[in-house]
């Protein structure tokens, strides 16, 4: 931008003196025809005069060049002096760029690992607040475990500070000793509740802190805490036990109740009967035991209705061909009419159409088949939709006894997690009662349908046998087709198959 500026102050220096030049020639010219109208009388100049004043014009116009050539001159020198300092400036300024990039290379380096090394003594801090805390924790639950059992630490070492050590010296010494204590196997005079409620005097033996028994002239057995230090006689378990160890007699089998704490109380669990097992699963929990009851009445009466309806097809397609080879078609269609089944029923429609053609006998066939299908096929639908909607509605029941569960829990917390656990196993019943119902019912409408699909392959095939039987000439029957004929005529009906 200098650079620029300086040429334009060149550039108009040279033009304002050329601009003065030409002014002060214009001037000199027109002089001389002035001064000839003002004085028209003098005399004529010479011609070497003339000739004079174009050699001074001449001499002002070199003048004026070497004035600006030397101009000129001064300038490029100024020009190059600048071009050069500014160089200079220009080297040293982007030499005082890179140090000061270099700097804030380093400082930024700098500052990257100093906050490295802060990251680290933060984790180094929390890493040591938590051990600390930690080491609180466990002062505390140590503390809190040996005065249930009557040890306290001393009060000049517990207010002690930079103590760690005897402190922690103490705790493990009495843990130990405590451990010890607790594991052996002791014997003392107590009090303990017997099964009726009853307080007895007698004999408490510990085999150490997960089991003990209980020794009087009034019943015996095995313990289970009661509460504040109390303990019960557990319903129908370790009587022998613990009469055999009052007397140091030898076991096979030691029959005991195990528990956590001594001071926290067992409850004996009551014993739930069927209906109220259904009832904790609330309304859906009827829905399915109802679907349940229906899908088994469905399923027995399927079960009668195809007992009705099958037979020895093998056994009675023999006997009517051994009818029809001795010319005995009345008393084959007799046979079928006697067998109830719907086997019998589409035998009896093909021997009433045994002089039609075959393709109109193998449609007379199926059209019966198809008529005899829908008894064979009654309830079996409804028994599998059962075994489908059964377990969603179980489903359904669980997601709506999880959601009030976590309802009571945003109302009152999850001080007791009894009361959690008791939510989500009701809120499963109906899951369990959906797979009861489901899984029973899958499986006999599963099988009623293969067996009603039997029944109509027997069906199909024992009608097809006797037709090619027919066709093929093993049967002597034309007598008695002609017989046949005459009656029909006589009746003017044919009789359709009878329906289950």
């Amino acid at each position: 931008m200098n650079k620029i500026f300086v040429v334009l102050l060149m550039l108009a220096m040279i033009a304002g003196a050329v601009e003065a030049k030409e002014n002060e020639t214009t001037v000199n010219v027109g002089d001389v025809p002035a001064s000839a109208d003002k004085t028209e009388a003098a005399p004529v100049k010479k011609p070497g005069s003339s000739k004079q004043e174009a050699i001074n014009l001449e001499t002002a116009y070199k003048r004026e060049f070497a004035f600006l050539e030397a101009q000129k001159r001064e300038l490029t020198e100024r020009l190059k002096a600048y071009q050069s300092t500014a160089v200079r400036e220009e080297q040293a300024l982007s030499a005082k760029i890179g140090a000061l990039e270099r700097h804030s290379v380093e400082r930024s380096a700098k500052i990257d690992q100093l906050t490295t090394h802060l990251s680290d003594v933060e984790r180094k801090d929390a890493a040591a607040t938590e051990r600390n805390d930690a080491l609180e924790n466990t002062y505390l639950q140590a503390e809190a475990t040996l005065k249930n059992y009557g040890i306290e630490m001393p009060a000049a070492l517990k207010e002690a500070k930079d103590n760690e050590q005897a402190k922690v010296s103490f705790l493990f010494k009495q843990s130990l000793l405590l451990l010890q204590d607790l594991g052996a196997t002791k014997t003392k005079p107590g009090k303990f509740y017997l099964e009726n409620g009853k307080q007895a005097d007698g004999t408490l033996l510990f085999l150490g802190n997960i089991a003990a028994y209980g020794i009087s002239a009034e019943g015996s057995g095995s313990l289970a805490p009661a509460g504040g230090g109390e303990f019960k006689v557990w319903k129908g378990s370790g009587t022998e036990s613990a009469v055999a160890l009052s007397k140091n007699e030898p076991l096979n089998t030691l029959q005991l109740f195990l528990f956590e704490s001594r001071t926290t109380a067992v409850d004996e669990m009551p014993e739930q009967t069927l209906m109220q097992h259904i009832d904790s699963g609330g309304p859906i929990g009827w829905v399915i035991v109802i679907l349940g009851v229906i899908a088994a009445f469905l399923s027995v009466f399927r079960m009668i209705l195809l007992h009705t309806n099958s037979t020895d097809t093998q056994q009675l397609s023999d006997k009517i061909l051994q009818q029809l080879s001795h010319g005995d078609l009345e008393v084959a269609k007799q046979s079928c009419a006697s067998n109830a089944s719907a086997i019998g029923r589409v035998l009896l429609y093909t021997l009433r159409h045994l002089k039609d053609d075959r393709d109109h006998m193998e449609g007379i066939v199926y059209e019966a088949i198809l008529q005899e299908s829908g008894p064979l096929d009654r309830f079996g639908p409804a028994i599998l939709v059962t075994a489908t909607v059964a377990p969603l509605l179980g489903l359904l029941g669980t997601v709506t006894g999880m959601i009030e569960t976590f309802d009571s829990i945003t109302q009152f917390g999850t001080s007791d997690p009894r009361l959690l656990s008791e939510g989500i196993a009701i809120a499963l019943v109906t899951t369990e009662l959906g797979l009861v119902v489901a899984i029973p019912a899958l499986l006999l409408g599963s099988l009623l349908s293969a067996w009603a699909r039997n029944i109509k392959r027997d069906m199909e095939h024992a009608a097809l046998r006797i037709i090619n039987v027919f066709l093929a000439g093993g049967v002597d029957v034309d007598a008695a087709l002609e017989a046949e004929s005459a009656n029909h005529n006589d009746n003017g009906t044919l009789l359709a198959p009878a329906a289950s």
